[in-house]
C-alpha cells in the first residue's frame, strides 16, 4: 500500500497536473464501456476518479462493487464542461487513474449507502458499522466532534480544570437504579457505575480546585423510555463560591460557544421564567417559548358563575385555565369535538371551547349553563379575537394549566404556529425543593438531596415542605431539558436537616453518602453547578429526531445493542470467580 496523499475531499482546481494517491470506499460505479466514472468517498468528501484507453485498467476498474477499499493513484486533471459538479468540492477535478487496487472487498450491504434512502432503525443499528459510513451520520459525528471541541476550548480559557472521576464507585441510589459490576477480590460487595459524578465533582470544589469540568459518561438502569440511553455523556461542570447568575452567565457564554460552530449566533442574556411562572403560562416545566400562545388564567370569571362545575372547582381552590387558539374559530364543530376527544385521551375529564359566530354571538359548549354573559367576559379576560377558539380546563392548577401545554404544543404544531427557524433557550429557575412520592408515601428531592433551598426560604423547612423553592435551575432549548443545575448545600447542619425531612436516617446517610458528609466538616465553600445532555444539544443542532443519531453505538429503548449483542450471558466459570450464582 502506498502512501495517502490527498483524502477524497481535498483536491481542488490549484490541484490540477499534480500526481494524487487517493484511498477510500467505492461510492458509485458509471461504466460506459471505454470510460469508466468511479466516485471514491471517505469522510472529508468525494473525488471522482476515471478509467479510460488502457484495457487492462478498464477490465480491473468494471470488477469494482459499491463499498469496496480501494487505493487509486493518477494525475489530477478538470472535468469537463458537462461533468461538472458545484455541489461538492471536489466538483472542478478528477483523477485520471494510472493505478488501482483493491485493498478490501466487500459482500452487497444490507441497504443503500450511497444515498439516503430511508432505512429501518432495527436494520441501522444492526449494521451501525455501515450506517456510520452515510452522509447524515458522517456529518453528525462531525458537529458532535465540533461541539465537544468547542467546549473544551470554552471552559479552559475561563479557568476550568478537566478532572476525571471514577467510574467504578460505591452505589448511592437516589432515583434511577444504578448498575452495578461485582467485585472479584472482595466477594458480596458491589461498585456502581454513575449516573453522574454529582458526589465526587463537589469534593472537588472541597479540595479547592475552584472550577471543574468533564466530558462524562454516566448510567441508569432506567424503565423502558423512547429517547433515553442507559449510557449518555453531559458536560458536567461545579464552581466554587457559585451564584446562580454567574452559573447562567458561564453556560450562556458557553452555549454561544456551541452554537457558533454551526455559523449560529444566539442572544445572551437568556430570559428566565420561574417554575411557578412556566407552569401556569405554559403547562409545562420545559416551556417552547416558539409559540406564542399562552394559558391564561380565567379563575374569577366563574368564582360566581351560574356553571357549578367550574365554580365549585375554583371555592375549592382549583384552577380555571384557558387558551387562545388563534384563527381556530373557524373550526368545524366536527373539529371541535375532535380535539375535546384528544384531550380526553390526554387523561382530561372534559373540554370547553367557546368563540363568536360570524354575527358576534356566543357559541360553546357550555352557553346553557354558563350564560353569554359570562362565557363573553370569558373571551374579554382571555383576549380572544372574533376569529379565535378558546379552549378551557378545570383541575388543579399543574393539572388544568398541564392540559392545555399539551394541547399548546400539539395545536401549535399542527396550525402551523410553531416558529421552526427560531433557537429558543430559557432558563427556568426557582423549582419546587421537594414532591410528594404517593408510592413511597414521603417527599422526594425534586432536584436531589444536595440542592440548597432558597435563602429567604429556609424558614418554610420547618413547616410546608411545598412551598419551598430550591436554587435549582434548567436550561430549555425548543421545549427540550438540555441541562440542569443548582446550588449545592456546603453546610453539614443543614444538609443533616435535608436528609431528616426526606426521611433519610443518620444511620443510612451514613452508609450511602458517609466520605461525603465527612469532608463537608473540613471547609466546604459554597459552590454550585451544572450538567448538559451532550446527545440532546448534538440533536437539537442536527434536527435530528432522536438522540441516537447522534451517539455513535446507541442502544435501542429495550437497553440493547443490536450490533454486538449485548447484553449477553456470560460463561458459568466466569460468574463463579465473582461469587455469582449462574440462573438455573
Amino acid at each position: 500500500m502506498s502512501e495517502r496523499t490527498h483524502t477524497c475531499g481535498g483536491l481542488r482546481a490549484s490541484d490540477m497536473g499534480t500526481e494524487a494517491t487517493l484511498m477510500g470506499w467505492v461510492h458509485r460505479v458509471r461504466d460506459l464501456g471505454s470510460l469508466i466514472f468511479v466516485d471514491i468517498r471517505d469522510r472529508y468528501g468525494l473525488t471522482q476518479v476515471v478509467a479510460r484507453d488502457d484495457e487492462n485498467l478498464l477490465a480491473r476498474t468494471k470488477r469494482l462493487k459499491p463499498e469496496f477499499v480501494v487505493e487509486v493513484s493518477g494525475t489530477v486533471e478538470r472535468r469537463s464542461e458537462d461533468t461538472l459538479n458545484p455541489k461538492i468540492s471536489t466538483g472542478e477535478v478528477e483523477v485520471a487513474i494510472r493505478e488501482i487496487r483493491v485493498l478490501s472487498e466487500a459482500k452487497r450491504p444490507p441497504f443503500q449507502i450511497a444515498d439516503e434512502t430511508p432505512v429501518a432503525e432495527d436494520l441501522r443499528l444492526k449494521y451501525r458499522y455501515l450506517d456510520l459510513r452515510r452522509e447524515r451520520m458522517q456529518r453528525n459525528m462531525q458537529l458532535r466532534h465540533r461541539v465537544l471541541m468547542a467546549t473544551r476550548r470554552c471552559l479552559d480559557e475561563q479557568g476550568f480544570l478537566d478532572i476525571e472521576t471514577p467510574v467504578l464507585a460505591k452505589s448511592t441510589p437516589e432515583g434511577a437504579r444504578d448498575y452495578l459490576v461485582p467485585s472479584r477480590l472482595r466477594p458480596g460487595e458491589f461498585f456502581a457505575l454513575p449516573q453522574s459524578p454529582q458526589i465526587f465533582k463537589q469534593i472537588l470544589m472541597v479540595g479547592g480546585m475552584d472550577r471543574y469540568f468533564q466530558i462524562a459518561r454516566c448510567f441508569r438502569d432506567e424503565d423502558l423510555r423512547s429517547d433515553r440511553q442507559p449510557e449518555f455523556t453531559q458536560i458536567d461542570m461545579e464552581i466554587s463560591f457559585a451564584t446562580p447568575d454567574l452559573v447562567f452567565g458561564i453556560v450562556e457564554h458557553l452555549m454561544q460557544a456551541i452554537f457558533a460552530v454551526r455559523d449560529e449566533s444566539i442572544d445572551t442574556p437568556f430570559p428566565r421564567l420561574s417554575y411557578a411562572e412556566a407552569m401556569d403560562r405554559y403547562g409545562s416545566d420545559k416551556p417552547d417559548l416558539r409559540v406564542a400562545m399562552e394559558i391564561v388564567d380565567v379563575s374569577d370569571v366563574f368564582a360566581e358563575s351560574s356553571f357549578r362545575v367550574f365554580q365549585e372547582t375554583v371555592t375549592a381552590g382549583g384552577a380555571i385555565r384557558a387558551l387562545v387558539v388563534p384563527k381556530a374559530g373557524r373550526y368545524s364543530r366536527s373539529q371541535v369535538d375532535k380535539l375535546v376527544d384528544e384531550a380526553i385521551e390526554m387523561g382530561a375529564q372534559g373540554l370547553v371551547w367557546v368563540r363568536r359566530g360570524s354575527e358576534g354571538d356566543v357559541q360553546s359548549s357550555i352557553l346553557k349553563v354558563a350564560g353569554p354573559e359570562t362565557l363573553g367576559r370569558l373571551l374579554e379576560v382571555a383576549g380572544a379575537g372574533m376569529s379565535d377558539l378558546v379552549l378551557v380546563a378545570a383541575g388543579t392548577p399543574h393539572v388544568a394549566s398541564g392540559l392545555l401545554g399539551r394541547l399548546r404544543l400539539r395545536l401549535a404544531k399542527r396550525e402551523g404556529l410553531l416558529d421552526e427557524g427560531r433557537r429558543s433557550l430559557t432558563w427556568v429557575v426557582d423549582f419546587p425543593m421537594f414532591e410528594w412520592s404517593e408510592a413511597e408515601g414521603r417527599h422526594v428531592s425534586m432536584h436531589h438531596p444536595f440542592t440548597a433551598p432558597r435563602d429567604e426560604d429556609r424558614d418554610r423547612l420547618n413547616g410546608d415542605l411545598g412551598a419551598v423553592r430550591a436554587k435549582a435551575y434548567d436550561l430549555v432549548l425548543n421545549g427540550n431539558e438540555i441541562g440542569g443545575g443548582s446550588i449545592r448545600i456546603h453546610e453539614r447542619s443543614l444538609q443533616r436537616q435535608i436528609f431528616e425531612l426526606l426521611r433519610i436516617s443518620d444511620e443510612d446517610a451514613r452508609s450511602r453518602f458517609g466520605f461525603f458528609l465527612e469532608a463537608l466538616d473540613y471547609g466546604t465553600p459554597p459552590h454550585g453547578g451544572i450538567a448538559l445532555g451532550v446527545d440532546r444539544i448534538v440533536a437539537l443542532l442536527a434536527g435530528e429526531p432522536s438522540i441516537r443519531d447522534v451517539i455513535a453505538f446507541p442502544k435501542t429503548a429495550a437497553a440493547v445493542d443490536l450490533m454486538s449483542g449485548a447484553p449477553s450471558t456470560v460463561a458459568a466459570h466466569q460468574l463463579r470467580e465473582l461469587n455469582l450464582r449462574p440462573q438455573p
